[in-house]
């Protein structure tokens, strides 16, 4: 019991965070533009920092990091496929089917993964967090919108995709923190203390704008909270529970496969809803299953938590 109560105490301050966030929404005090607002600053500032930040912490080699990154995209690129044959025995939609692209894979891993990861193993989790937030941002921004595009009409664009990719904050502050790292670049001091302080101000921040879009969200038929529910749960709990099997043969080191099933319960994200609005995916159950999903997760993570010790 005690065990369980650690795990929940490490997550409840994040989530006591985003219950503000909600309050102030459901109060009429935040409204649609501090979400777009506090969205870029974490996006363009507070989280770059963060990642370079992290990366700078680095006391071991880059290539150590290899068998992470390909075991965690064999994971990703699984779970996207296993919308085919969801939505081929369900009888889902086209829309439904590339909404599953995005659904399955892809939970909050920066947002919310990274804070949840240091609150639970302390600040040296951070290399493995930002590396795995930005394996999967680079997996959403490539084989999953090129499979959606594939669906579409007007066919895949690669300009475009090429450009979100290069354009993307976090992977760019993933090469800069790279290229330190492996030229020993000494950083001036100043920039340093610079790169702290935004780097600590970025968690509140994001996980205040979550509980702000959670709380402008309306409550819909129960018929779609079924629905919900159940792909909820399999995002959550049975795929990770499936990734957690398969990680014990690896020879993952410890900490890293952790990190990896905590990231893999995640909750879905706001960036999938964001895609799903931008390729009219049934933005509608995005925004039900996003509120869904952080709800329950202030008792699956704690479990998950207490599981993985």
């Amino acid at each position: 019991m005690d065990a369980i109560l650690t795990a929940f105490e490490s997550v409840l301050p994040l989530f006591l965070v985003i219950f503000t966030g909600m309050l102030f929404s459901k109060r009429g005090i935040a409204t649609v533009q501090w979400v777009d607002v506090l969205n870029k600053y974490a996006l363009l500032i507070g989280f770059p920092a963060l990642v370079i930040v992290s990366l700078l912490q680095l006391d071991t080699e880059l290539k150590h990091y290899v068998p992470l990154i390909l075991i965690n995209s064999a994971h990703i690129v699984i779970s996207m496929f296993l919308a085919y044959p969801v939505a081929w025995i369900f009888k889902l939609s086209k829309k439904m089917k590339q909404a599953l692209l995005l659904i399955f894979p892809f939970g909050n891993i920066a947002y919310l993964g990274i804070p949840v990861l240091e609150n639970a193993y302390g600040s040296e989790i951070l290399p493995v967090a930002a590396i795995l937030s930005s394996v999967y941002v680079f997996w959403m921004l490539t084989l999953a919108l090129t499979l959606i595009e594939l669906d579409e009409d007007n066919g895949v664009h690669p300009g475009s995709l090429i450009m979100s990719l290069l354009k993307n904050p976090l992977l760019i502050s993933v090469f800069i923190g790279i290229i330190i790292v492996s030229f020993k670049i000494s950083v001036p001091t100043i920039l340093d203390t610079t790169l702290q302080f935004f780097s600590q101000s970025v968690t509140a921040i994001v996980l205040f704008s979550l509980g702000i879009f959670l709380g402008m969200q309306r409550v819909g038929d129960i018929n779609e909270w079924k629905k919900v529910a159940l792909c909820s749960t399999t995002t959550m709990v049975i795929l990770p529970g499936l990734f957690y099997i398969f990680l014990q043969y690896t020879g993952l080191p410890l900490e890293e496969m952790k990190a990896s099933v905590v990231d893999a319960a995640m909750p879905l994200g706001l960036t999938p809803y964001a895609l799903a609005v931008q390729y009219n995916l049934k933005s509608g159950f995005f925004a039900r299953s996003v509120v869904f999903s952080t709800l329950i997760s202030i008792v699956i993570l704690p479990v998950w938590l207490y599981f993985l010790g």
